[in-house]
């Protein structure tokens, strides 16, 4: 069944999830603005005069919103329903990878395509058994010249111990800890939250990353936050539902003291209660018998 499965799943790879897709907007100052503000970054490369778009938000110019593409196919969709009905029912976003190869600029009309470039054999994760499924976007300038290609990795499987269609309450994801943000994984585990310093320009960052994003210093020490901080925007998670989360739930960006964001839990007050600008406090959230998570807790609750 297994094999048999699997050459199904294989005769998707190279077949167009979408073909002649165009943005729906063009590249513009106002959503440029929007991402900076949320990011934190003040880079002066993405404001002013011949300004360029930030080179992450490649993504962002091809999302169809609510009502999709017309240019979508029919391929991607089999492809999902075909592991829905052999039992890999749930699905999680894994990673993406992003090749930048030309800015793009306020009033650069965007074109692009989708394709299934791979299928993975099965695979058993702490989540379940499953298929690893990766699309590649080939994004473009009106007149056709490479921007940048995105690929995005799906994992749909079966959830571990339960039936392959029925949400079953299961353990948190784990996150994943490589020589990067090592250190920061381990602050938590002694209650602390680090953040990065660069020893260049003493620039404050978070997420943790090899080198610095304000002056390119690889140089870096630690400064420990002190705790306090503001709800700087946040989401209310419905949809989907997945296992080991219980929506409703508040999602929050943080604005830490110290200047810097990061992205969790708000807790001690119901979802429809959070508020931007709201004051909460770290605290430490066990969350089961091996992971513990910086959780903030809205102050006076």
């Amino acid at each position: 069944m297994a094999d048999g499965l699997y050459g199904r799943l294989k005769a998707y790879e190279g077949r167009a999830a979408v073909t002649r897709g165009v943005g729906k907007d063009p590249v513009n100052e106002p959503m440029i603005r929007h991402w900076c503000e949320a990011m934190g970054d003040t880079h002066p490369a993405y404001s002013g005069p011949g300004a360029i778009a930030p080179p992450t938000m490649l993504q962002v110019w091809t999302m169809g919103g609510l009502s999709g593409h017309r240019g979508r196919s029919r391929a991607y969709d089999e492809l999902l329903a075909l592991l829905d009905d052999a039992g890999y029912g749930a699905v999680v976003a894994t990673d993406c990878e992003q090749e930048y190869l030309r800015d793009l600029r306020p009033g650069d009309a965007v074109a692009f395509d989708t394709v299934i470039e791979s299928v993975s054999g099965r695979k058993t994760t702490r989540l379940g058994p499953g298929y690893f499924v990766t699309t590649r976007t080939d994004v473009r300038t009106a007149g056709g010249e490479l921007a940048g290609t995105h690929r995005f990795r799906i994992l749909k499987y079966a959830p571990t111990g339960g039936q392959p269609h029925r949400l079953q309450r299961s353990r948190r994801p784990r996150p994943v800890v490589n020589r990067d943000n090592a250190g920061f994984w381990e602050g938590v585990a002694a209650h602390r939250l680090l953040l990065q310093r660069c020893a260049g320009c003493g620039t404050l960052r978070f997420p943790w990353l090899p080198g610095c994003w304000s002056c390119g210093a690889e140089r870096w020490d630690t400064v420990e936050a002190d705790g306090s901080g503001t709800v700087y925007s946040y989401v209310v998670m419905h949809h989907p539902p997945f296992p080991a989360f219980d929506p409703p739930y508040a999602v929050g960006l943080i604005e830490l003291a110290e200047g810097v964001r990061i992205v969790s839990s708000v807790t001690g007050v119901p979802h429809d209660e959070v508020r931007i600008g709201m004051p909460v406090r770290l605290e430490f959230q066990r969350v089961d018998q091996d992971l513990e998570l910086p959780v903030f807790r809205a102050v006076g609750s």
